[in-house]
């Protein structure tokens, strides 16, 4: 790992983010990218001159100034002492957030992206989906999402949400250099619902041929039930208190991902511990 990147909009949890993005660098020898992305008002342009052009009504020497204040802010932010022997670079762009992210991660090999994120609920996780959670479904790397403060040290136990069907080959890849980096164990958990219910016997004897094929190592086979696969992964998280969810997402979009839903984003919206996903496609 050699790259990370941490979006922020100085909340909180970019802040935790950020933190937790340090420890993780100072394990792996990597630097940091520091990202923020402006928002520009509705109808807010750039000429052939690189000047910006605001509409009717909006100031456009306020809307530099504030561009600059931000770029001064995330300045102070990379250089902070706390963060003094790990090499943060700062940038500012202006646009749409999700899009400069997805450009960042595609244009400066990003290794892993590590993100805040408050969640949400009922109709707002409905309507409004936030950058988040298209990063979550769109990245091509590896994404960390956290909602409170944790200490890189304290990673110790990651459970890892399989249903074991996929081939996952790239993932098991990602998440073993994961491990290694915190010197984890692995609980490996595959959910027993009633619309797809299995025996145990069955579900061990699978879980013993997935882990020998990807010759997987320090690591618990454990089967959970509960009515819902996303519940019951929180749970039995919860259950063993571990330090970190591990979900590979399948990266729906359109109308495939509002008839199908996906479990890694509902994860992140509800779980209170930091969650890794990656994409499988």
């Amino acid at each position: 790992m050699k790259s990370i990147l941490v979006p922020t909009d100085f909340s909180e949890q970019a802040a935790y983010a950020l933190d937790l993005a340090y420890g993780i660098a100072r394990k792996s020898g990597s630097a940091i990218k520091l990202l923020n992305v402006v928002e520009a008002p509705h109808g807010t342009s750039f000429n052939a001159m690189g000047e910006v052009v605001a509409p009717d009504g909006m100031d456009a020497v306020f809307f530099v100034q504030l561009v600059d204040k931000i770029k001064e802010r995330l300045q102070a932010t990379a250089t902070n002492a706390k963060y003094q022997d790990i090499d943060i670079a700062s940038h500012v762009e202006v646009g749409n957030p999700y899009e400069h992210i997805s450009r960042t991660i595609a244009g400066q090999a990003v290794d892993l992206v590590v993100m805040g994120t408050q969640g949400s609920s009922g109709m707002e996780e409905i309507l409004v989906g936030s950058n988040t959670e298209k990063v979550v479904r769109r990245a091509k790397c590896p994404v960390l999402t956290v909602k409170s403060p944790v200490e890189a040290d304290s990673i110790k136990n990651i459970v890892f949400a399989t249903n074991m069907r996929d081939n996952q080959e790239r993932v098991i890849k990602e998440l073993t250099k994961l491990q290694q980096l915190f010197d984890a164990t692995i609980h490996i958990v595959s959910i027993n619902t009633p619309a797809n219910f299995e025996t145990d016997r069955f579900y061990k004897k699978e879980m013993k041929k997935f882990v020998d094929k990807y010759h997987l190592a320090h690591y618990t086979l454990n089967v959970y039930n509960d009515d819902v696969e996303e519940d019951g992964i929180i749970y039995f998280a919860e259950d063993i208190d571990a330090d970190m969810i591990a979900i590979a997402t399948h990266g729906r979009t359109g109308i495939s991902h509002l008839l199908s839903g996906s479990i890694a984003e509902d994860i992140v919206n509800h779980a209170k511990r930091p969650v890794w996903t990656f994409n499988l496609h």
